[in-house]
C-alpha cells in the first residue's frame, strides 16, 4: 500500500511543481523587474513604484499611452491593484523621451515606441496603516507587447511582485497632493 502512495505522490508531484512556475518572459524580453523607491519607507511615506523591462537588441515595446490616435492600440498595459499596505495615487508616468516612427499601411503619422530598456512609473503612498515589516507590492496584470522590425507577437501578461520594508514608529503625514486619494482608499477597503 505505501509503494503505491509513494507512487502516486511522486507522479502528481512535477504537475504541482508546473503550476507554480513563473510565467516566461516574452521573446526579446531579458527582464522585467517592479522595484519600490526608496526600498525602506514609514506609514504615510511616498514612494515610487517602478516597472522596468529590458529588451533584447532589435525588440521594441510601446508605452502605456500613444499621441497618435491611430496608434492607439499599440500600447502596454498596467492593471494596479486596489489598496493594501501600498496605495497607488496619480496616474502612471511612461518613460520621456520614446522613439517615433511612422507606420503608413497603418494611417499611422507618428507610433511611439522604446527600445533597450524602459521604466514605467507610478507614485504610491505607504498606508498610513500599515505595520512595520516586509508588504508586497504586487502588479495583478502587466499586458507587455514586444516586436522587432519585422512583426509583433502575441501580447503577454506578466505579474512582477516587488518588497518593501515598512518602517517601525508613527505615520507621517501624508504628501497633501494626495491626502485625499489615501483618505478615498482607506475608506473603501
Amino acid at each position: 500500500m505505501l509503494p503505491r502512495m509513494l507512487i502516486a505522490l511522486f507522479a502528481f508531484a512535477p504537475l504541482t511543481l508546473a503550476a507554480e512556475k513563473p510565467a516566461a518572459l516574452p521573446k526579446g524580453v531579458e527582464k522585467v523587474e517592479l522595484t519600490v523607491e526608496p526600498a525602506e519607507a514609514k506609514p504615510g511615506q511616498l514612494v515610487t513604484v517602478k516597472l522596468t523591462v529590458t529588451l533584447r537588441e532589435g525588440f521594441h515595446t510601446y508605452p502605456l499611452a500613444q499621441t497618435d490616435k491611430q496608434a492607439e492600440s499599440m500600447v502596454n498595459k498596467i492593471e494596479f491593484p486596489a489598496a493594501g499596505a501600498i496605495i497607488f495615487v496619480g496616474e502612471a508616468l511612461d518613460q520621456p523621451l520614446a522613439e517615433t516612427k511612422p507606420e503608413p499601411l497603418l494611417g499611422i503619422k507618428s507610433m511611439l515606441y522604446y527600445k533597450g530598456k524602459v521604466t514605467y512609473e507610478r507614485k504610491a503612498v505607504v498606508s498610513p496603516k500599515a505595520t512595520a515589516g516586509a508588504a508586497s507590492v504586487a502588479i495583478p496584470k502587466f499586458v507587455l507587447s514586444i516586436c522587432d522590425k519585422d512583426s509583433c507577437f502575441p501580447p503577454k501578461t506578466l505579474a512582477p511582485e516587488a518588497t518593501v520594508k515598512v518602517l517601525d514608529g508613527p505615520a507621517v503625514a501624508v504628501d497633501a497632493k494626495y491626502a485625499a486619494e489615501v483618505e478615498k482608499a482607506l475608506k473603501d477597503r
